[in-house]
Protein backbone atom coordinates (compact mmCIF):
# COMPACT_ATOMS: atom_id res chain seq x y z
CA UNK A 1 0.00 0.00 0.00
CA UNK A 2 2.95 2.35 0.47
CA UNK A 3 3.43 2.61 -3.30
CA UNK A 4 -0.19 3.57 -3.87
CA UNK A 5 -0.07 6.26 -1.20
CA UNK A 6 3.14 7.69 -2.68
CA UNK A 7 1.61 7.73 -6.16
CA UNK A 8 -1.52 9.44 -4.84
CA UNK A 9 0.60 12.12 -3.18
CA UNK A 10 2.63 12.64 -6.36
CA UNK A 11 -0.57 13.14 -8.40
CA UNK A 12 -2.18 15.62 -6.00
CA UNK A 13 0.21 18.48 -6.86
CA UNK A 14 -0.32 18.39 -10.64
CA UNK A 15 -4.06 17.88 -10.18
CA UNK A 16 -4.27 20.94 -7.93
CA UNK A 17 -2.29 22.96 -10.46
CA UNK A 18 -4.60 21.93 -13.31
CA UNK A 19 -7.63 22.63 -11.14
CA UNK A 20 -6.40 26.12 -10.24
CA UNK A 21 -5.65 26.94 -13.90
CA UNK A 22 -9.10 25.74 -14.96
CA UNK A 23 -10.80 27.72 -12.19
CA UNK A 24 -8.91 30.85 -13.21
CA UNK A 25 -9.90 30.39 -16.85
CA UNK A 26 -13.54 29.80 -15.90
CA UNK A 27 -13.64 32.88 -13.64
CA UNK A 28 -12.11 34.96 -16.42
CA UNK A 29 -14.67 33.72 -18.94
CA UNK A 30 -17.53 34.35 -16.49
CA UNK A 31 -16.42 37.98 -16.13
CA UNK A 32 -16.30 38.41 -19.92
CA UNK A 33 -19.78 36.90 -20.26
CA UNK A 34 -21.17 39.09 -17.46
CA UNK A 35 -19.84 42.17 -19.24
CA UNK A 36 -21.37 41.03 -22.53
CA UNK A 37 -24.71 40.44 -20.80
CA UNK A 38 -24.58 43.94 -19.27
CA UNK A 39 -23.78 45.48 -22.66
CA UNK A 40 -26.57 43.54 -24.38
CA UNK A 41 -29.08 44.44 -21.67
CA UNK A 42 -28.21 48.13 -22.05
CA UNK A 43 -28.48 47.92 -25.84
CA UNK A 44 -31.79 46.08 -25.57
CA UNK A 45 -33.21 48.72 -23.22
CA UNK A 46 -32.10 51.52 -25.58
CA UNK A 47 -33.64 49.74 -28.58
CA UNK A 48 -36.89 49.13 -26.71
CA UNK A 49 -37.05 52.82 -25.79
CA UNK A 50 -36.32 53.82 -29.40
CA UNK A 51 -38.99 51.38 -30.61
CA UNK A 52 -41.58 52.85 -28.22
CA UNK A 53 -40.73 56.37 -29.38
CA UNK A 54 -40.93 55.44 -33.05
CA UNK A 55 -44.27 53.70 -32.52
CA UNK A 56 -45.68 56.79 -30.82
CA UNK A 57 -44.62 58.91 -33.79
CA UNK A 58 -45.88 56.49 -36.45
CA UNK A 59 -49.36 56.72 -37.91
CA UNK A 60 -51.78 53.78 -37.60
CA UNK A 61 -51.28 53.16 -41.33
CA UNK A 62 -47.52 52.91 -40.86
CA UNK A 63 -47.94 50.60 -37.89
CA UNK A 64 -50.25 48.38 -39.94
CA UNK A 65 -47.49 47.98 -42.55
CA UNK A 66 -45.01 46.55 -40.05
CA UNK A 67 -44.24 42.90 -40.74
CA UNK A 68 -45.64 40.37 -38.32
CA UNK A 69 -42.79 38.64 -36.52
CA UNK A 70 -44.81 36.49 -34.17
CA UNK A 71 -44.09 38.93 -31.37
CA UNK A 72 -46.87 40.93 -29.74
CA UNK A 73 -47.44 44.18 -31.60
CA UNK A 74 -47.02 47.30 -29.57
CA UNK A 75 -49.29 50.17 -30.38
CA UNK A 76 -48.94 53.74 -29.27
CA UNK A 77 -48.89 54.07 -25.49
CA UNK A 78 -52.19 54.31 -23.70
CA UNK A 79 -52.96 57.62 -22.03
CA UNK A 80 -52.01 56.19 -18.62
CA UNK A 81 -48.82 54.35 -19.71
CA UNK A 82 -47.26 52.10 -22.34
CA UNK A 83 -49.12 49.11 -23.69
CA UNK A 84 -47.19 45.86 -23.84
Amino acid sequence: MGGLAALTLRLCGPQDLVKSHLMFAVREEVEVLKEQIRDLAERNAALEQENRLLRTLASPEQLAQLPSSGLPRLGPPAPNGPSI
